[in-house]
């Protein structure tokens, strides 16, 4: 707590205002109008979760549950320290059961109220595609945009089919979800659905009296209790850390749920709008899980392989039970139709000899396509199917033999009156076989440049050709590494021991190149290097494919590598590095020409977590941004001696301060040239959920994606910043980190402020993720990852990695003329704002990030601070700076209030935040009594219990 009560009262009452402001309803009578099917949503769940409780739990309970609401309500709306009073004693005096049922039932209620509001902006989209408003981000947009442009659909369809676009699901250090709880919720979101459409037919039916139909809605609401009620009796908490096998099922929950059947459907879509035009596949899927070892000590040559068998296992069954269904559907009679002769080929190539169905070539040839299939999922899982009409039998070697079967059924169709038969399930089911292939997803290896680099070491010490390699300058790593890959003997030593480490490394590259002989080359295409500071980096990482038969001769002969060698750039100083590495590496004699043999693409992450952590939000996108220019001017001038692809990949995350918020928007804002169809980016933690667990709203974010690449690429709609904007950018950026840095490295114990004011201790001791939440055992900011970094901030309400630091550096450059220059330097960052899509992009998230946090609530999480000086130093010039930044925002955009031109997140913040906050002061209770070593069962579950809710509530904290 703040030193005095009536300093605690002013944060609390300045934030109440600015909270206020964001519960204003959007237009009067009409918001109520529009908004009554999500409060009906919200009350009907939340109603039978309080019956629930009462049954469950008892009377008592639910009404101390309810006793927490009011004084939490309280003290949010009117800063009420009556409330505030009473609610810290009612906190303190619950014992640890009564404790974690209380946050058990605000939990859920965040993920119910979720569920909720992912059904209301499905209902809206519906209203706004009936009248014809559609909305930026959608494909009707995008195509009607482009046709004003004079572009036609065929150069749309060419464009597409020079394109790459990929979202790349990750791990997660703070995950807390369980696929348990996501398989009940996707049955609720389901219920929900159906809610609706049973509404709509009563209305349709008894239109002139409106009379919904009362026994459908009963029989939705006794399975909505059904549910609710298996998710109260179902543990949240796993009772042991989670594994990297645990992330790999959590994310193939959402190909199953989503990806599988939502990536055609919007395939189909696209071509519809094009006329018909066909549409090359150029939208797939990426996956970290299984294969990014940066940090992560518990993936290796094993988990790898199993991602890859299960993700094929995913991926095989979807197809097996969609052939199944076809073979149901498929059941034309030779007597009554012809067929074609490939079509008669196929037919009789199969080994069924159920009489039955002698006359019925497709589904003789459905069995045989199934029982290749089932051969094939025997032959890479070592699985089985479900069903067999035959034996499997003759697996499939590639996807494309697949797809071929698939394509003479189609022809066949399609020649002999079966057109309407294809669009239902067989075009779904091919453009599924293109995507996804055997290996549904393409994973990335990823492991830090210092790993590599003791390898090769290693390798050259106990080959006696370099005794010191670490103590090489550079120069030296780059002459001596340039020589190896033009010697065509290994470097490893028959006989030799090794240590774990390099065996382990090794075992990667190895199980990587027997992978994509197994699944496919798309199984396996990129090679991240995390922390990539020089071009030996770089070359290492090409050694060691070398070393283990992925890369094939050598670089000054007709050497090709198998694996796109990506360097990760991180730190802001090494995003100003990045186009000099790439430009130096590039210099090297062989590289270009090994790149262009071994297909001409180059792909480069950029890190927005560790540029932010480092740096602060505006210096850690604005030092982005130039990399990704000075980046583009380099592979341009590559491009007319060699023609190598450049593709920006993203490592965005759910934080506004890991490069996270509207993707439509982040893509648009890219600096020009930056895109041209081409891109890929990941996608983390509780955002994976919220954007995809909803199959029909996952296909309208994929179909963000798509749009915005669209536009981005044909439309170009960035052009160049004036030099006065980039001037204006530039000072905005030095100051700003300077703010920054001056905070989180630079003030005396702010390392002990952030530890104890945050629960980042509890998210690293209790079982959420599987990776370390700290690269170093150490209690240094500089060691701790970003993730875990930003979870904190959002855990209790500060998210400070999202803003610290602009307000300053605002109020410096409007003073920096003194006051007759303020005038005319606002006029600036005005302009900055309405013209240039960068700079309104950041502001716009900076908004979403301060209307999401609350100084009451942070002032709260303070008084676990125990040094009383410290705190209300540190706090003190957070809580100065937040305003600064508050006031910053509003002077340059000319909003008084935040989210003015959100209306979704002021809908979604109003009808949540308020059962959020009573999650807070209960975690801040439980984390007290938790440090001062109370460690029961209640008080950790609790916490954890906390962390999931919270998480769940704000939805992009991680």
């Amino acid at each position: 707590m703040l030193d005095s009560n009536e300093s605690a009262k002013s944060v609390r009452r300045k934030t109440i205002v600015r909270s206020t402001g964001v519960m204003e309803p959007i237009n009067g009578a009409r918001s109520k109008l529009v908004e009554q099917p999500l409060i009906n949503d919200i009350r009907l769940l939340g109603s039978i979760l309080g019956d629930v409780i009462r049954e469950q739990e008892g009377i008592a309970a639910f009404e101390l549950i309810d006793q927490v609401r009011k004084l939490s309500v309280a003290f949010r709306r009117d800063a009420d320290q009556e409330a505030d009073k009473a609610l810290k004693k009612l906190l303190k005096g619950l014992s640890g059961r009564q404790t974690v049922r209380v946050i058990r039932a605000f939990t859920y209620f965040s993920h119910l109220a979720n569920l909720a509001e992912d059904r209301h902006h499905i209902r809206r989209w519906a209203v706004h595609e009936r009248t014809g408003e559609t909305k930026e981000g959608c494909i009707e947009v995008a195509m009607a945009r482009l046709h004003g442009a004079r572009i036609e659909p065929i150069t749309i369809a060419e464009t597409l089919a020079r394109s790459f676009v990929s979202p790349v699901l990750t791990a997660h250090p703070t995950e807390v979800q369980r696929k348990s709880i996501l398989d009940a919720e996707r049955d609720i979101a389901q219920l929900l659905t159906a809610r609706d459409t049973i509404k709509a037919l009563g209305q349709a039916v008894n239109s002139a009296k409106d009379t919904l139909t009362p026994k459908e809605l009963a029989a939705n609401e006794a399975l909505l209790r059904a549910r609710v009620t298996q998710l109260w009796q179902t543990r949240l908490l796993r009772f042991s850390k989670l594994t990297v096998a645990d992330e790999i099922e959590n994310a193939l929950s959402y190909y199953e749920a989503t990806f599988l059947r939502e990536i055609p459907k919007l395939y189909a879509h696209l071509e519809r709008e094009l006329g018909n035009q066909p549409v090359n596949s150029f939208l797939r899927m990426g996956q970290w899980i299984g294969g990014d070892r940066d940090g992560n000590p518990n993936v290796s040559a094993q988990t790898l392989e199993y991602a890859l068998c299960r993700q094929a296992d995913v991926a095989l069954r979807h197809y097996l039970t969609e052939v199944h269904y076809l073979g149901s559907e498929l059941s034309q009679s030779t007597g009554l139709v012809g067929i074609t002769p490939a079509m008669a080929a196929l037919a009789k190539s199969s080994p069924d000899t159920n009489v039955h169905r002698q006359d019925e070539p497709y589904r003789l040839a459905l069995t045989s396509i199934y029982a290749r299939l089932a051969a094939t999922l025997k032959s890479l899982t070592g699985g089985d199917a479900a069903r067999h009409a035959v034996a499997p039998q003759n697996a499939y070697v590639l996807p494309e033999d697949f797809l071929a079967d698939l394509r003479t059924i189609e022809a066949s169709l399609l020649a002999n009156h079966g057109a309407p038969l294809i669009a239902q399930r067989l075009h779904p089911l091919i453009r599924a076989v293109d995507v996804f292939g055997f290996h549904l997803a393409t994973v990335d290896l990823r492991q830090s440049s210092d790993k590599h680099e003791d390898v090769v070491a290693e390798l050259l010490s106990v080959a006696r050709i370099e005794s010191d390699y670490s103590a090489l300058d550079e120069m030296a790593k780059r002459t001596l590494l340039l020589d190896l890959l033009n010697d065509a003997r290994p470097l490893r030593v028959l006989d030799s021991t090794y240590s774990a480490h390099a065996q382990g490394e090794l075992a990667i590259f190895e199980a990587a190149r027997t992978a994509r002989v197994r699944f496919g080359k798309e199984a396996i295409r990129h090679y991240i290097i995390s922390h990539t500071e020089t071009v030996s980096d770089l070359l290492e990482v090409l050694l060691l494919q070398k070393e283990t038969g992925l890369m094939h001769g050598t670089l000054d002969s007709a050497a090709t590598n198998d694996l796109i060698v990506v360097p990760l750039f991180e730190t802001i100083e090494d995003l100003r590095n990045a186009a000099p590495i790439m430009r130096d590496f590039y210099a090297l004699p062989g590289v270009a020409q090994l790149v262009k043999r071994s297909g001409s693409e180059q792909d480069i992450m950029l890190g927005y977590s560790d540029s932010n952590k480092d740096g602060g939000i505006f210096t850690s996108n604005w030092e982005l941004y130039r990399a990704e220019i000075a980046l583009v001017e380099l592979f341009d001038e590559l491009a007319n001696s060699h023609n190598i692809q450049l593709r920006m990949f993203h490592g965005r995350g759910g934080t506004v301060g890991r490069g996270g918020g509207p993707s439509y928007q982040a893509i648009l804002a890219q600096p020009p040239g930056t895109v041209r169809g081409q891109i890929r980016l990941t996608e983390q933690g509780e955002v994976i959920g919220s954007k995809y667990a909803n199959p029909e709203i996952g296909r309208r974010n994929l179909e963000t994606l798509v749009a915005a690449t669209l536009e981005a690429t044909l439309l170009q709609p960035t052009k160049p910043a004036s030099k006065a904007f980039l001037q204006t950018a530039a000072e905005l950026s030095q100051t700003s980190m300077a703010a920054y840095r001056s905070l989180v490295y630079e003030t005396p114990g702010f390392t002990e402020y952030f530890f104890s004011a945050t629960p980042i201790h509890e998210i690293a001791e209790l079982n959420i993720g599987s990776r370390p939440a700290s690269r170093k055992a150490s209690q240094k900011i500089e060691d701790l990852r970003a993730i875990p970094w930003g979870f904190s901030w959002g855990q209790c309400r500060l998210t400070l990695p999202g803003w610290f630091g602009f307000g300053t550096a605002v109020e410096a450059f409007l003073n920096q003329n003194g006051a007759e220059g303020k005038k005319e330097a606002l006029g600036v960052l005005q302009n900055m704002y309405h013209q240039w899509p960068f700079f309104r992009t950041l502001l716009s998230n900076m908004d979403m990030v301060l209307a999401k946090s609350d100084l009451a609530l942070t002032s709260r999480y303070s008084e676990l601070v125990v040094n009383a000086k410290l705190r209300k130093r540190i706090f003190s010039a957070i809580e100065s700076e937040w305003h600064l930044t508050t006031e910053a925002l509003s002077l340059i955009t000319g909003e008084k209030q935040r989210l003015t031109g959100n209306a979704a997140l002021q809908r979604s913040i109003r009808h949540r935040f308020p059962y959020i906050d009573p999650l807070h002061h209960l975690q801040i209770e439980l984390i007290r009594r938790y440090r001062s070593g109370q460690r029961d069962e209640f008080i950790q579950s609790g916490i954890h219990l906390s962390i999931n809710g919270i998480a769940a509530g704000l939805r992009n904290t991680g």
